[in-house]
């Protein structure tokens, strides 16, 4: 692998782009630390060392930005209003007649709907900023830290204007360097950002494990979650890989003096189809409940209740609730995402059939047949990944933001696979090795 990256950037117009995508890199990890205007940076690091504080219900968020929302830097959104937005026009799509005819224009019809993903991420950007904003001048976004409610020490309208344009300009200039990865470097530009996000979050939550640890100075803890967290990696490894193959032929057709077709291919449906999305949907539900109470300030029995089992990661309501919402959105985002009567017709077009199954809509009902079969370990699988933060809460005494939560580890194997895969097809085209020889 080594020596597949030295030929890497012994290739001119390959070595450009992976330069060009580390110095983006390096800009992001940059406004990732600079602070905004109107917030007292010090007494967001006595917070922050504050490990009680630190372990709040933002922790989701905070990986997602790299650790720059607890300390309200410019870029404290991160990348997450532009994947909220992302979910939600893939979720409209299914619904609004006019986005789905421009899914199926092509290019064009993408185009637009990136437009309208852009102008939906600004919006939710503004909505985000004012929420952080608030939350901060309240004293909510550090629970159990002294100086919570002095983090923004004046609190007119005009500092508080000018930090949610700041933080919305922020994630509208992040939106744009995803882009320019996109575009010049290499990978999706949006992911390679996530990526460096939570991936920037791990050695300073390893040392954290280390430092509380109590057997042979902490090593015994750190080595034991370093061997858990490769585990883990093989086995997400094994089954984002893993996928069932549906063989399919094609008929051959005269077109003119032309023969085509004749042709055998197959369709590829993974485990996982539904990637981390159910994930990400659970656990930012279960995280409205906990919201509401946090800022009404209730003491009513409901209050009591949702404090003590929803925001409760290591409550028994909690997990069972979690894993439950966990598989169903692997379901509904499936269901959403994969129709089987597109392609069964799709197929019929083109004169393709399935070996021993009718073209139309009995090769539309086995489809959808073997997608819900596969689903069914896939959202297992997802469930029970998400559920080893709980462990480590329990087994370790480690905060939220334990290094290999699921949602973690899942993107960054996803990430990573395709980067890979990526830099190994152009080095492929190039006459070179790849990186699996």
């Amino acid at each position: 692998m080594l020596t597949a990256f030295a030929r890497a950037f012994k290739t001119p117009d390959l070595r450009k782009k992976l330069l060009f995508t580390l110095a983006i890199i390096v800009v992001y990890r940059i406004g990732t630390n600079v602070p905004i205007p109107g917030v007292d940076y010090r007494n967001v690091q006595t917070c922050i060392d504050n490990a009680e504080a630190n372990s709040g219900l933002f922790g989701l968020v905070n990986m997602f930005s790299g650790g720059a929302l607890l300390q309200i830097t410019i870029f404290a959104l991160g990348i997450m209003p532009y994947i909220t937005a992302a979910i939600i026009l893939q979720l409209l799509t299914v619904v609004i007649p006019r986005l789905e005819a421009l899914k199926k224009e092509g290019q064009a019809g993408t185009a637009k709907i990136t437009q309208y993903t852009r102008y939906l991420t600004v919006a939710l950007a503004i909505l985000q900023g004012t929420g952080l904003v608030a939350t901060a001048r309240s004293g909510a976004l550090f629970q159990g830290c002294p100086v919570a409610s002095q983090i923004v020490p004046d609190q007119s309208i005009f500092v508080t204007i000018t930090m949610v344009i700041t933080m919305t300009a922020g994630t509208a200039f992040v939106m744009w360097l995803g882009e320019l990865i996109t575009d010049r470097g290499i990978g999706n530009g949006m992911s390679i950002l996530m990526f460096i996000s939570i991936a920037a979050t791990f050695p300073s939550a390893l040392w954290a494990i280390k430092e509380q640890g109590s057997l042979a100075g902490g090593w015994i803890e750190f080595g034991t979650v370093m061997l858990v967290g490769f585990v883990m990696v093989g086995l997400v490894v094994f089954v984002e890989q893993a996928q069932r193959r549906i063989p399919v032929q094609y008929a051959k057709r005269m077109v003119g003096r032309r023969s085509y077709g004749g042709t055998s291919t197959y369709i590829p449906l993974k485990v996982n189809q539904a990637g981390v999305i159910p994930v990400i949907f659970a656990a930012s539900l279960l995280y409205i409940p906990a919201l509401i109470v946090q800022f009404s300030n209730s003491t009513a029995g409901w209050a009591t209740w949702v404090e003590a089992n929803l925001a409760n990661p290591a409550a028994t309501a909690h997990i069972i609730l979690y894993f439950l919402m966990i598989v169903f959105f692997a379901f509904f985002y499936v269901a959403i995402s994969f129709n089987p009567e597109e392609v069964a017709d799709n197929m019929k077009k083109y004169g393709g059939f399935i070996p021993g199954i009718r073209a139309g809509r009995p090769t539309a009902e086995y489809l959808s047949f073997v997608l819900n079969r596969i689903t069914w370990p896939g959202s297992l699988y997802l469930g029970l990944i998400s559920l080893v933060p709980t462990m480590a809460l329990a087994g370790f005494g480690a905060n939220q933001n334990f290094p290999f939560g699921g949602t973690s580890i899942l993107i960054i194997v996803g990430v990573g696979l395709e980067t890979v895969r990526q830099i190994e097809s152009q080095l492929q085209q190039r006459n070179y090795e790849g990186f699996l020889r």
